[in-house]
């Protein structure tokens, strides 16, 4: 795994990252592991370049100004990790130990077959989430079911953040064309990637609330998340429409 990179966002993960960044580490596969910090006033960051300073050549923190959001962090770790020749295989997923490092090697060997590959909490009608109340359960299940209704994704879980690429499809994406920027921007990811045809696949995870700290969801994420699926469908008609009449005009002045 030499030529992977993960991606974590953090703020205000002090707590959990280094031991989460350890375990990384110690699966032996010298992965490298970028952390995308909105200048967290805990100290992650500089927890991190602690790390760094032990794992030179694997561990690097992107140190943001200030607190920009979710998706604009992913967009910079992405583009950070792409400026880099030799990777191969991007990762995704949580600072809170809510996905299990354990499970990277099984999505890199999905990775094989598939240009995506989704770690799914809800895959052939079963749930694997560990300690959330039933309310969150429910608002959760049924968000990825309505996203999955709007959009046609081909996969059960539409806003999981733990996820496994190719290179070649945050370079076809165009991460500068996103519109999201909450955990809809997980949606618009899977969603891009499959209308610019690239194979979607998922395997099981085991989900679980968070170690330490504190919890970022809320209800109003969620619904927001349900409202942008509307506006990624549209923009994204839109563009097809677009690309339609220009092919057309050129026929035309064949």
């Amino acid at each position: 795994m030499k030529n992977s990179i993960v991606v974590i966002p953090t703020y205000n993960e002090k707590d959990s990252i280094q031991p989460l960044i350890e375990q990384i580490v110690g699966l032996g596969m010298q992965i490298k592991v970028l952390v995308v910090d909105d200048a967290s006033p805990d100290g992650t960051g500089e927890a991190v370049e602690q790390l760094h300073a032990k794992y030179p050549e694997q561990v690097f923190c992107l140190h943001r100004l200030s607190k920009c959001g979710f998706a604009s962090a992913y967009i910079d770790g992405f583009k950070k990790a792409l400026s880099i020749p030799d990777i191969e295989y991007i990762f995704s997923m949580d600072a809170d130990f809510s996905h299990n490092p354990s499970s990277l090697p099984m999505i890199l060997e999905s990775l094989n077959q598939y240009d995506m590959v989704v770690g799914s909490r809800y895959m052939n009608g079963t749930v694997s989430v560990v300690n959330w109340p039933i309310k969150r359960l429910i608002l959760s299940r049924t968000a990825n079911l309505y996203a999955k209704w709007v959009t046609g994704l081909r996969v059960s879980d539409c806003t999981s953040g733990f996820i496994g690429y190719k290179r070649r499809v945050l370079e076809k994406i165009n991460l500068d064309k996103i519109v999201s920027d909450g955990y809809s921007f997980l949606i618009e990811l899977k969603y891009r990637a499959q209308k610019a045809g690239f194979s979607l696949s998922e395997i099981p995870i085991i989900f679980e609330e968070r170690r330490l700290g504190q919890s970022k969801m809320s209800k109003r994420i969620i619904f927001e998340a349900l409202f942008v699926v509307w506006k990624i469908r549209i923009q994204n008609a839109e563009v097809r429409s677009q690309n339609t009449e220009y092919r057309m005009r050129k026929l035309c002045n064949l």
